[in-house]
């Protein structure tokens, strides 16, 4: 068995041991990602030869100097006799858009391709703070717009390893791709529609969307401000709380982080779903999308395999003891996809006005006829098509004739989604939830190249996962079983305000007794064509 077969948790303690030695650990990691993972992403990146077609390109770049210095940290201190930390040796990979100082953070975008960071993210350090070797970043899309990886200015994008004629997701793309190709057992993404969950259910993994303010933004280049979260993605349930351990609680540095108590995740998983009230709702088994010749909403059944697991899955959960209380109502979670795209690219054009080509980032060298210019020139060359498509809607539904009948309509609509969530959780009301199980997407993996452009359609890959930003709460994707094409099948577990304990000891329990399964005997097939060599 490879080293990198071994859990998070595994490691750490092997480590901690004297059992086993960060610097293997690393060494172990590095081979991995050489073995498996071809070139990496770049800019202008030239035609790729055959052979690439198979691999999986998860990172933008390693960080194996720092990663060296910190294992080395690790192994001097499990020789002195002190605790190195949780996650003590484990090789981690950082979605580009988080901050780590002197190092490339691009944020996948010409625009920040020269960017060395000055400081380090807070979840970062705390990672770091645990004992954690950090090797790398990965791929994502442009500024994290997108659901497939595939807008990323370097290229080429993530390759899904379950079958790299499919997308990873996005846009944590490769950092769900990172630890289904076991480079590395645990990765840091960000959520701010989906972008953990649903990468993580094409793949194959566990991700993660912690409450609103659970886990600190600071060193995180934004996206969305209000609906930002970052998150832990890891093979199995117990590396993810392990993790979320690590990386929640308060930050003086981000007004927005919450001051409410993290708890111990990891022991609050072996207590059982008995009693649990885990809700269903009718609503998740369609997508409702305008239909462009009528104006009226539009539904469509979601992928058949895809729900059959997510019964199926309610069904292995009574079995353990939970209460499954079906339709429950959700009538306004139809309309998040259309609230997100006002809300989310006003957001978005706020937060890239600050890329200008004057305090950092890429300068056009053609801009020569003063600040006007410049600032066009190096905006206009610097930004991909969705940041430029962002921009121009953000600009647009947020201007003063407009506002209206969009962006306050918009928010108006978030209350109401918010409103759903609030009455099935509340401990009075009809329902009385514990958490609720949906599909985390309407369809397994798409082809590459099949959706991409069609920022309409890529959005509507959200459906499941975007109401949950907008409420603020956690969620967190599950591996469920496998399509007919021998994709993953994601499962969501949706809880209340700071119930992250409750979403993944029914995630444990659902892992725990599926074990046996013979969907989970599967590996990627960038795997066995490795193995097969």
């Amino acid at each position: 068995m490879s080293l990198m077969d071994l859990t998070a948790l595994e490691m750490a303690a092997k480590v901690r041991s004297g059992e086993l030695k960060a610097e293997a650990l690393l060494d172990a990691s590095l081979a991995q990602i050489r073995r498996v993972d071809g070139v990496f992403g770049k800019l202008d990146q030239k035609v790729l030869q055959p052979e690439e077609e198979q691999k999986v390109h998860a990172f933008i770049s390693l960080t194996e100097e720092l990663g060296r210095t910190a294992a080395k940290a690790v192994d001097a201190a499990v020789a002195e006799g002190r605790d190195p930390g949780p996650l003590a040796g484990v090789p981690v990979s950082v979605k580009d858009l988080f901050c780590i100082e002197g190092t490339p953070t691009t944020a996948a975008s010409r625009m920040l391709a020269n960017f060395l960071a000055p400081y380090t993210a807070t979840s970062v350090e705390r990672l770091q703070a645990a004992g954690a070797v950090i090797v790398g970043k990965v791929n994502l899309d442009e500024f994290a717009y997108g659901s497939s990886s595939e807008s990323s200015a370097f290229q080429p994008h993530p390759y899904n390893p379950w079958n790299t004629e499919y997308v990873t997701g996005g846009s944590s793309g490769g950092s769900a791709a990172a630890i289904a190709a076991k480079e590395t057992p645990l990765s840091i993404g960000t959520d701010t529609s989906g972008s953990i969950r649903q990468p993580a259910a094409f793949c194959g993994i566990v991700g993660l969307k912690p409450t609103y303010g659970r886990i600190s933004r600071y060193g995180i280049i934004a996206f969305g401000s209000s609906l930002d979260c970052p998150g832990p993605m890891a093979a199995n349930v117990a590396d993810t709380a392990l993790m979320l351990q690590v990386l929640a609680g308060a930050d003086p540095r981000d007004a927005t982080s919450s001051a409410v108590a993290p708890q111990d995740y990891l022991a609050l998983l072996l207590e059982d779903v008995r009693g649990m009230r885990i809700g269903l709702s009718k609503d998740f088994d369609q997508i409702a999308y305008p239909d462009l010749e009528t104006g009226d909403l539009a539904t469509e059944p979601i992928q058949a395999e895809v729900s059959a697991a997510v019964y199926a899955a309610a069904e292995v959960l009574a079995r353990a003891g939970a209460e499954i209380i079906e339709n429950v109502p959700m009538p306004n979670c139809r309309y998040a996809i259309p609230a997100y795209f006002a809300i989310s690219r006003v957001e978005a054009a706020s937060n890239l006005h600050r890329f200008d080509g004057v305090k950092y980032g890429y300068r056009s060298p053609k801009a020569t006829g003063g600040l006007t210019q410049l600032y066009r020139a190096s905006r206009g060359e610097g930004f991909g098509p969705e940041p430029k498509l962002r921009i121009l809607m953000g600009m647009y539904v947020s201007a003063a004739a407009h506002a209206s009948a969009y962006l306050e309509r918009a928010k108006k609509v978030r209350g109401l989604i918010r409103a759903d969530f609030d009455a099935i959780y509340d401990p009075n009301g009809a329902y009385r939830l514990d958490c609720l199980l949906t599909p985390t997407t309407p369809t397994t993996a798409f082809k590459r190249k099949a959706v991409f452009g069609n920022s309409v359609l890529m959005q509507y890959a959200d459906q499941m996962v975007a109401p949950v930003n907008e409420a603020g709460l956690p969620a967190v994707s599950i591996p469920g079983g496998v399509d007919g094409q021998r994709l993953p099948i994601g499962l969501q577990l949706i809880g209340n305000d700071y119930r992250e304990d409750l979403i993944l000891r029914a995630a444990y329990a659902f892992e725990q007794a599926t074990a046996g399964a013979d969907w989970r005997k599967l590996r990627p097939l960038a795997l066995e064509a490795l193995e097969m060599k």
